[in-house]
């Protein structure tokens, strides 16, 4: 099981996150608190895999949490603001949401936790693969080959090297069949990262078609972005 604690001043806030927490089978709630002076405390005694935490908080806000912490578990923040987005990663947070919090937003952030091993480790054997269901048969795509994911009304189109495919699927669920490579940019897409060949404030360029990054993806984007590029 996953231990999780929400730090939110916010009752309501607290309400929405452990609602949403109660949905995710292995994660167990050990702390919800108002009170950021009590999870400072908790966590010296206990074990905690994952937190969401607010910035903005009486007392001690989220980030001097972060900075205050010698050994830490996940950080997920939680906040109405942006301004503290590209500080925030210095401390190597897992994500970023601001309020009010989607239940889709919040399952794209948990879904990243998976690749930091606070679930059971994966197997060596890497799946380099999509298995989907096109006109009423199974087709395996390679990863490689897959250009990026669009939202299409209840389908998603799915743009490879080769073709193009129309599947009825959501972008929530075809995310945690991807590799880690994939990113959402947008509320309708969803690229391979490895394929872009130019990144602006903007779009990602990926073969001739500009695939948009919306203002609430961006810094998990670049983030990526940076994190392939180095040897």
């Amino acid at each position: 099981m996953i231990k999780i604690a929400i730090v939110d001043d916010e009752l309501l806030a607290r309400e929405v996150l452990e609602e949403y927490c109660s949905k995710i089978n292995n994660f167990e709630l050990v702390l919800s608190t108002g009170n950021p002076i009590e999870f400072v405390n908790f966590i010296q005694q206990n074990k905690i895999d994952l937190v969401f935490l607010d910035i903005e908080m009486p007392e001690l806000n989220g980030m001097g949490i972060l900075r205050s912490m010698i050994k830490s578990p996940k950080v997920i923040l939680t906040t109405a603001y942006s301004e503290y987005a590209l500080e925030s990663y210095d401390y190597g947070v897992v994500d970023y949401l601001l309020k009010p919090i989607k239940l889709e937003r919040f399952l794209q952030a948990i879904n990243k936790v998976s690749t930091l091993n606070i679930t059971e480790p994966k197997t060596n054997n890497k799946k380099e693969t999509l298995t989907i269901k096109h006109e009423g048969l199974p087709v395996t795509v390679p990863f490689k080959s897959i250009l990026y994911i669009q939202s299409f009304g209840n389908y998603l189109k799915i743009f490879t090297d080769t073709r193009m495919y129309l599947i009825s699927e959501t972008l929530i669920n075809i995310t945690t069949l991807l590799s880690e490579n994939f990113q959402r940019t947008h509320k309708s897409y969803i690229v391979n990262l490895n394929r872009a060949t130019k990144a602006t404030r903007t779009y990602l360029l990926i073969e001739d078609k500009q695939v948009p990054v919306s203002a609430m993806y961006k810094v998990v984007v670049f983030e990526k972005l940076k994190a392939l590029a180095k040897p």
